[in-house]
């Protein structure tokens, strides 16, 4: 499901504050140090960096 228009642009990463981008069903952060991808769960993103999926 696609985040509402505008959101992306006021989103950033916790752990790093770099902005996000959408990809699936999670918002991968685009810091090039970070990389964490966070879920987003019926439409509403969850950014905890607990949550959030390492990269590979």
């Amino acid at each position: 499901m696609p985040l509402e228009a505008g959101l992306l642009e006021i989103l950033a990463c916790p752990a790093c504050h770099a902005p996000l981008e959408e990809a699936d069903a999670e918002l991968l952060c685009t810091g090039t140090d970070c990389g964490l991808a966070y879920p987003v769960r019926d439409g509403i993103p969850v950014l905890l960096v607990d949550e959030a999926r390492r990269p590979a």
